[in-house]
């Protein structure tokens, strides 16, 4: 495969980088992710999604790993994966996951991670950790602000610059300290030099996709913008991106805070399973720059550079023109608006 001699070339490191240091992945061999993860043994599973699967396995040096083992083979498949490799081959910052290595042979695609020991902020919110609340609201904290700065690297400091495409709660996963590592490039775009968006098809996860994007597939770093505020609210309320209020109609997140934050009832936005223990400037702060982020206008949201300042209460002067204005605005256009249909999409792993 052409992709694989790039990279084992090591032209996929980032040139200014070439030279400083070596890269820190490597290529294993099918038998050695074989015995790894015991022949991908069912017990080793830890996800499955529309890619494929994620197991556990131990290499010899006793280090754990996570490998993203790639469904089927096809050309899709094998541009999913030649565009993660790549992305993941350039790209360095603490709060985006690092690639340990892949292998390619025959019709196997398979990426190597390190193995995160918390899983995934959706296991803590919905999933099987859920009723363990290991998530305080410092922690919360430091995963909404770290999340951001793994963004922003994306959107502004990589060369050139990316669009995830897929920011959700399954794809922030969380170390042995809850400090968060955004994952999955499969569906990254790099974004040419001047341009301010570009036209693909609709990939993505229901309830997080922003409607320019639902509705003509322009993708842009304000989309993910927009996903980042869906995640905010999920990540302050413990609730659904989408919730389901009957067998055929659910509501987006943002429909159902937006009139609370509105009102100023932070108090009823914050998860209940943190038992009131939440510092109110900061939730206040949270919800109130979340709902910016997902804001129907794509020129009213900011840039993930903005956001990281706003969580961080650099820009007080900001935060309160958000609260006075710009929700007021917000708010008095949902009314005027009916609601785009939610419907179904190619999507990525849930």
């Amino acid at each position: 495969m052409a992709f694989c001699s790039m990279i084992c070339c090591g032209k996929g490191v980032d040139r200014k980088e070439k030279g400083k240091q070596q890269p820190t992945w490597r290529i294993f061999s099918l038998k050695e992710l074989h015995s790894a993860t015991n022949n991908f043994n069912y017990d080793n599973k830890l996800g499955e999604g529309g890619f494929g699967s994620v197991y556990w396995g131990q290499l010899w040096d006793g280090s754990q790993i996570a490998v993203k083992r790639l469904k089927v083979w096809s050309n899709k498949a094998e541009v999913q994966f030649s565009v993660e490799v790549e992305i993941l081959a350039r790209v360095r910052h603490k709060n985006l996951l690092s690639l340990r290595g892949y292998c390619a042979e025959g019709q196997e695609r398979l990426i190597v991670y390190d193995y995160m020991p918390n899983l995934s902020l959706l296991s803590h919110l919905h999933g099987h950790h859920s009723s363990e609340c290991h998530l305080d609201w410092s922690r919360r904290m430091n995963i909404a602000i770290g999340s951001a700065e793994g963004i922003a690297y994306l959107h502004h400091h990589s060369t050139p610059h990316i669009i995830h495409r897929d920011i959700k709660a399954s794809n922030v996963l969380l170390d042995s300290d809850f400090q968060p590592q955004v994952s999955d490039f499969g569906f990254a775009k790099f974004i040419p030099d001047g341009a301010t968006h570009v036209t693909t098809r609709v990939k993505g996860t229901l309830g997080y996709l922003a409607p320019e994007y639902a509705m003509l597939g322009k993708a842009s770093e304000s989309c993910d913008v927009y996903s980042f505020g869906i995640l905010l609210l999920e990540l302050a309320s413990g609730k659904k991106p989408l919730e389901k209020l009957s067998p055929t109609v659910k509501r987006p997140i943002a429909e159902w805070a937006l009139p609370l934050a509105s009102e100023g009832k932070f108090s009823e936005l914050a998860d209940p399973r943190l038992n009131g223990k939440y510092v109110e400037e900061e939730l206040k702060r949270v919800v109130l720059v979340a709902l910016v982020c997902a804001d129907a206008q794509p020129e009213k949201r900011p840039t993930i550079l903005e956001v990281v300042k706003l969580l961080k209460g650099e820009s007080k002067e900001k935060l309160s023109e958000l609260e006075n204005s710009d929700l007021r605005a917000q708010t008095q256009l949902r009314k005027r608006r009916i609601p785009n249909p939610v419907k179904e999409t190619e999507h990525g792993s849930p």
